[in-house]
C-alpha cells in the first residue's frame, strides 16, 4: 500500500526562474531549498500536486470543477513564462488509481490524457525536483472561475487521494503538494495604477499562515469562503490547492512556515516528523 510521507505548499510566480538567474540571493532561494531539502529527505516515488491551472490546459469552453492528468509523461510549462521546457513523467498507474477511487469516494473528476501543463506546476518543479525524476500525478481544481468548489469540498477531495494511495496495489511513497499564493490580484481593479499585479491583502496571508501553522484546519475551511478569497485577489482561490493538499496530508503540524513578504509568498513543509 502506498503512503503520504511529506506534504507541502509553494508559490508559483512565473517570474520566480528568470529573477532567480538574474539574482541568485533572491528572496524565493532559500526557502525553495529548504522544501527542495525535505523532498529529498522523503525520498517519494510520487508527487501528487494539487493545481489550479491558469486557462493554459483547460478554458471556459472545458472547465472541470476537479480532473486528473492520467498518462506517462508531460511537459510545460505550456505557457509564455521564460523558464526551460521540460518534459517530466506522470505516474500513469497512480493517476489512474486515485481517479477511479476519488470518482468511487463520490467525486465527478474529469478524465485529462493528452496535456501539457503551465507555470504553476512547472515553475514548482524547476527548483524542487530540476531533473525531473519523480513522476507527478497532476489533480487539477477549478480555481478562478466562479462558481468555485468549496474549501470543504476540497479539502474533503485531498482526504479522498489520501485514502486512495493506501489503498495503491503495492509499495509507494508519495508526496502531496499545494500550488499557489493566498492573495495575488492580476490585471484588476485591486491593482495600484501602473502595475500589472498586486497583494492586495497582506492581512488575510498572514491569518491564513497562522490558521495552518497552528492546525486550525477546520476554521481555515470554515472561512475560506469564495467570497472572502476573491476579496483578497482574483486569483487567490489558489488557496484551494493547499486546502486539498492539508486533506491529503492528514493530521501533522507544519514546520516553521516560510515567507517572502515582498512578494506576499508563503511556503510550508508538513514532515513526518511533524505528526
Amino acid at each position: 500500500m502506498g503512503e503520504i510521507v511529506v506534504g507541502f505548499g509553494v508559490p508559483h510566480s512565473p517570474h520566480l526562474p528568470e529573477q532567480v538567474r538574474k539574482d541568485a540571493g533572491y528572496p524565493a532561494v532559500p526557502h525553495y531549498a529548504r522544501v527542495a531539502a525535505a523532498i529529498e529527505a522523503a525520498r517519494p516515488d510520487a508527487l501528487i500536486v494539487f493545481d489550479g491551472d491558469h486557462f493554459s490546459t483547460f478554458f471556459l469552453d472545458n472547465l472541470p470543477i476537479f480532473a486528473i492528468g492520467v498518462a506517462e509523461c508531460t511537459a510545460g510549462p505550456n505557457d509564455r513564462t521564460a523558464m526551460p521546457r521540460y518534459d517530466v513523467p506522470v505516474h500513469g498507474a497512480l493517476a489512474a488509481h486515485l481517479r477511479q477511487r476519488g470518482i468511487a469516494a463520490g467525486f465527478d473528476i474529469a478524465l485529462l490524457q493528452d496535456f501539457e501543463i503551465d507555470h504553476s506546476i512547472m515553475v514548482p518543479l524547476h527548483f524542487l525536483s530540476p531533473r525531473m525524476t519523480i513522476p507527478i500525478v497532476p489533480v487539477f481544481i477549478n480555481c478562478f472561475v466562479p462558481p468555485l468548489p468549496s474549501a470543504r469540498r476540497c479539502h474533503a477531495l485531498g482526504q479522498a487521494m489520501r485514502a486512495a494511495v493506501e489503498t495503491f496495489p503495492g509499495p509507494l511513497r508519495v508526496a502531496a503538494m499545494g500550488s499557489g499564493n493566498f492573495s495575488l490580484e492580476i490585471g484588476g481593479p485591486k491593482v495600484a495604477a501602473g502595475r500589472r499585479q498586486g497583494i492586495p491583502d497582506p492581512d488575510w496571508i498572514a491569518h491564513v499562515a497562522s490558521l495552518m501553522q497552528d492546525g486550525r484546519v477546520d476554521r481555515l475551511i470554515e472561512e475560506a469562503t469564495t467570497e472572502r478569497m476573491l476579496q483578497a485577489g482574483n486569483v487567490a482561490g489558489e488557496l484551494l490547492t493547499w486546502i486539498a493538499a492539508l486533506g491529503a496530508i492528514g493530521d501533522r503540524r507544519p514546520e516553521p512556515m516560510g515567507f517572502n513578504l515582498q512578494d506576499g509568498e508563503v511556503y510550508g513543509i508538513w514532515t513526518e516528523a511533524g505528526a
